[in-house]
C-alpha cells in the first residue's frame, strides 16, 4: 500500500473527502477549495474492506455512520466474497436506524400489535440501501474496481456508478475514474452531483524532499445539481460542464530541527510507529500550476475561490470559451511531537501547524501595495491586510490512554469585526483515534464534524 499524500495540494487537486452521504463513505473536493485536514483523504481502503476488516478483526457487528442533512444515523454492515486471491467482491447493506426509530415511535401507538408494527416498518425499502463492489487484480502493478450503489425506493437519490483503473509506474501512480453521478462537496458545505464526471491522473510519488510532480485531465458533462445547503449558492465554475487540464511541479524541503536521543521503552512496541520519535521539524513547498479550461467551466476566469481576487496571469477567450491561468503557490508547516506514544497515559503530544499561500502573485501584488502604503505613510485597510494573509491549518493531538488519543483539525481565519478576539476556527473536526500498534501504524478513527455535522469511524493506515 502506497503511503497516502498529506494534503499539501488540497487547494488544486480534487482529494477525496470522508462523508457519511454515500454508502462508499467519500465523495471529492470542489476543485480549488481546500478541505479540512480531519475529513481530506488521500489513498486509502475501499469502504467494503474497511468495514470487513471491523468486523472480522474488531468484533464490530455494525458500523454507525451519521449525516445531518441526509438519512441521520445508519449502520453498515457488508457481506465479503472472496473468490479468488486476485478478485474481491462485497455486498454492503445499509439501514437507516434513525427514519425507522421516527417511524415507528410515530405510528407504533396506531397498532394493535407492536411485533406486527415493527415487521410492516422493516418491510419499508427506503431505509435500505445496497452498495455492490467487485475490485479485480489484473496484474500486480494493476486493479480495477467497480462499485454500484442503490439508495432503496427513495427516487431523490440516483443510483452512483464507478469504475477505477489503477496502474502503478516506477515511481509514479495512475489513475482513471469515471463516476456517474459524481459528489462534490464546496467549502461552504453545499453538496453538488455532477452527471457523470471523468479524471486521468498522473502524480509522481510524494518524496520528503526533493522534487514532484502532478498531472490531470478532468471533464464533466451535464448540470450540476444542489444536494443541500444554501440554496442560494452558485455552481462552482470548476464543475461545469467542460474540460480542464491542470498540472503542477513542486519542489519539497524538510528541516529536523531537533529529535530526542532518549532511549525508548525496552521490549514495548510503539502504540503507532510513525508517532513514536519526539522531534521538532519544519518543511517547505513552492510551486508552479497551469490550468486550462475549455468549455463552460471558463467562463469565469478565477481559482474558484471567489473570496480571494486572481492577481495571476491568465488569458481568456469567450468567443472559443476558453482559459488559460498560471500561478506559483507555496507552503510552510511546522511540527513538534512530545513523548514515544509507548506508555499508557499521557505519553503522545503532537502539534502540526501549516500555512498556505495559494497564489505567489496575489502575494505579491497585496505586499506592494501594503509597501506603497507605508512609504506614504498610510494606514493599511483591514481588506488589504488580510489579503496577505496566508491559510492557516493546525492540528493537535493528545493520547488519553493506552492507544486512545484525541485529535482535532482546524482552519484559523483571522475576523477583523471581532474586536475582542481576532482569530477564530473554521470547520474543526474533532476525532478520537484508536491505534492498532499491532500492524505497525494503523487506526480507527471516530470522527465529527460540527459544521456539516456529520460522524464517520472509519480505518486509515500510514497517517501522521
Amino acid at each position: 500500500m502506497n503511503k497516502p499524500r498529506w494534503v499539501m495540494d488540497g487547494g488544486f487537486w480534487e482529494l477525496d473527502r470522508s462523508t457519511p452521504r454515500t454508502i462508499e463513505g467519500e465523495g471529492r473536493a470542489v476543485p480549488g477549495e481546500p478541505l479540512p485536514l480531519g475529513v481530506s483523504r488521500g489513498t486509502r481502503l475501499s469502504r467494503p474492506k474497511q468495514i470487513d476488516f471491523f468486523q472480522r478483526f474488531m468484533f464490530a457487528p455494525f458500523i454507525p455512520s451519521y449525516s445531518a442533512s441526509s438519512h441521520g444515523l445508519s449502520l453498515q454492515r457488508v457481506l465479503a466474497l472472496p473468490f479468488t486471491q486476485k478478485w474481491f467482491a462485497t455486498l454492503l447493506a445499509q439501514f437507516n436506524l434513525q427514519k425507522f426509530v421516527s417511524s415507528f415511535k410515530k405510528n407504533g401507538a396506531l397498532q394493535s400489535s407492536r411485533l406486527e408494527n415493527m415487521r410492516k416498518h422493516l418491510e419499508d425499502r427506503s431505509l435500505y440501501a445496497l452498495g455492490c463492489c467487485s475490485e479485480l487484480l489484473l496484474s500486480p502493478d494493476d486493479t480495477l474496481l467497480l462499485s454500484l450503489d442503490f439508495y432503496g425506493d427513495d427516487n431523490s437519490k440516483k443510483p452512483r456508478k464507478k469504475a477505477i483503473f489503477h496502474h502503478k509506474f516506477p515511481n509514479h501512480n495512475l489513475n482513471v475514474e469515471a463516476v456517474w453521478p459524481g459528489l462534490f462537496i464546496d467549502k461552504a458545505g453545499n453538496y453538488w452531483d455532477v452527471p457523470f464526471s471523468t479524471a486521468i491522473d498522473l502524480a509522481s510519488l510524494a518524496s520528503d524532499s526533493g522534487a514532484s510532480y502532478h498531472f490531470c485531465m478532468h471533464h464533466n458533462a451535464g448540470q450540476p445539481e444542489q444536494l443541500g445547503g444554501d440554496e442560494t449558492a452558485e455552481v462552482p465554475a470548476t464543475l461545469l460542464p467542460g474540460i480542464s487540464l491542470r498540472s503542477a511541479f513542486t519542489l519539497k524541503k524538510n528541516v529536523e530541527i531537533w529529535r530526542s536521543n532518549a532511549k525508548k521503552l525496552k521490549m514495548v512496541q510503539p502504540f503507532d510507529i510513525f508517532l513514536s520519535n519526539p522531534h521538532i521539524s519544519a518543511s517547505g513547498i513552492i510551486g508552479a500550476a497551469v490550468m486550462a479550461c475549455f468549455g463552460n467551466n471558463s467562463v469565469r476566469p478565477q481559482l474558484v475561490d471567489k473570496s480571494q481576487q486572481f492577481e495571476g496571469f491568465y488569458l481568456h477567450a469567450p468567443a472559443v470559451k476558453s482559459t488559460l491561468l498560471v500561478d506559483t503557490f507555496s507552503s510552510v508547516s511546522f511540527t513538534a511531537q512530545h513523548g514515544n506514544f509507548q506508555r499508557l497515559l499521557l505519553d503522545l503530544t503532537r502539534f502540526h501547524a501549516r500555512l498556505d499561500f495559494p497564489s505567489g502573485s496575489k502575494f505579491l501584488s497585496v505586499a506592494t501595495r501594503l509597501a506603497q502604503d507605508f512609504f506614504n505613510s498610510q494606514q493599511p485597510t483591514m481588506e488589504t491586510v488580510q489579503a496577505i494573509c496566508p491559510k492557516a491549518t493546525i492540528s493537535f493531538q493528545q493520547q488519553i490512554a493506552g492507544p486512545f488519543s484525541f485529535r482535532v483539525d482546524s482552519g484559523v481565519e483571522i475576523d477583523w469585526q471581532n474586536k475582542d478576539w481576532h482569530m477564530r476556527v473554521d470547520d474543526p473536526v474533532f476525532s478520537i483515534e484508536y491505534a492498532l500498534h499491532v500492524l505497525g501504524s494503523a487506526k480507527a478513527v471516530a470522527w465529527y464534524s460540527p459544521k456539516h455535522r456529520e460522524f464517520m469511524v472509519e480505518l486509515r493506515f500510514f497517517e501522521t
